[in-house]
């Protein structure tokens, strides 16, 4: 009984973070406009609005999420920090863009949260690493097959996107577990025969601000505290120059981008197929 106690109390301080910007979105994940799963119009717009008055300080420029939120919030920082005209290689045609004919890309701010995704959990530190030099921001749709890719570099400490690419996602290196989690997220049978026994839950002690707590979740009680998951579209952020290298191992990451959320979930392959071991709040 201690066991079922402590996970609720953990479920619903995480649930009430998520479901107010998320509950309202479950109506319509088929449709490709609904990628974005319902844009919290004021946070973001807010948000978008600072940026674009407000000029990017050059600490902007230390580490690449700081630059890359200015980039994407402001069509100023766009026309200057893309290398025109702009190459684009659209599923092996390639093109080039003037940058008169550029429009304002805002990636993931049309929606209220971001996720990146780690083949080992040592990358995770690359998000804070100031010597990180290349950045490849992903666009996946495993649904309509396609991967878009924006690659950033660093030249005399300033940041640019300089090219652009289009492919099959089912070329992607990491498909096989991009497609399992795009089914994991959506098939409710599935996610129930994907999980670790226990699943490891930590989160925020309800009783203490200050303090975390940890539990285990049994396979029959996810069904009642299972957390809301994106799907259709993802984002990811390829930091540095590592090749894509297949380990036994996921952390997926999902952070709001104006309202303080944040949820890890680790997954590992065990027999060939993979399992929810660890979700953090």
């Amino acid at each position: 009984m201690r066991r079922i106690i402590v996970l609720i109390g953990v479920f619903a301080c995480a649930m009430f973070a998520t479901v107010g910007c998320m509950d309202s979105r479950k109506g319509g994940e088929n449709s490709q406009e609904t990628d974005s799963l319902g844009v919290d119009s004021i946070g973001v717009d807010t948000l978008s609005t600072v940026i674009e008055e407000t000029p990017m300080p050059v600490a902007a420029d230390e580490l690449f999420d700081d630059f890359f939120f200015n980039f994407a919030a402001s069509r100023k920082v766009q026309r200057e920090r893309i290398f025109f005209p702009l190459t684009v290689n659209n599923f092996g045609k390639e093109t080039k863009v003037e940058k008169e004919k550029w429009k304002k890309e805002p990636f993931f701010l049309n929606q209220d949260y971001y996720t990146l995704i780690f083949n080992k959990y040592a990358q995770t530190k690359f998000v804070k690493d100031t010597a990180i030099a290349t950045a490849t921001v992903e666009k996946i749709s495993i649904a309509n097959n396609m991967v878009t890719r924006w690659h950033f570099a660093r030249q005399r400490g300033l940041w640019y996107m300089n090219s652009v690419e289009k492919i099959p996602a089912k070329q992607h290196p990491d498909y096989a577990f991009l497609s399992f989690y795009e089914k994991f997220a959506t098939d409710s049978a599935f996610q129930q025969q994907a999980l670790c026994d226990p699943v490891i839950f930590s989160g925020p002690d309800p009783e203490d601000d200050f303090s975390t707590m940890t539990g285990e979740l049994l396979p029959e009680q996810w069904p009642m505290f299972a957390p809301w998951l994106p799907s259709g579209t993802l984002y990811n952020i390829w930091y540095g120059t590592e090749p894509f290298k297949e380990t036994n191992f996921r952390v997926f990451l999902l952070r709001g981008i104006a309202n303080g959320m944040q949820m890890e979930m680790q997954f590992v392959k065990l027999k060939g197929k993979w399992h929810l071991k660890k979700i953090t709040t």
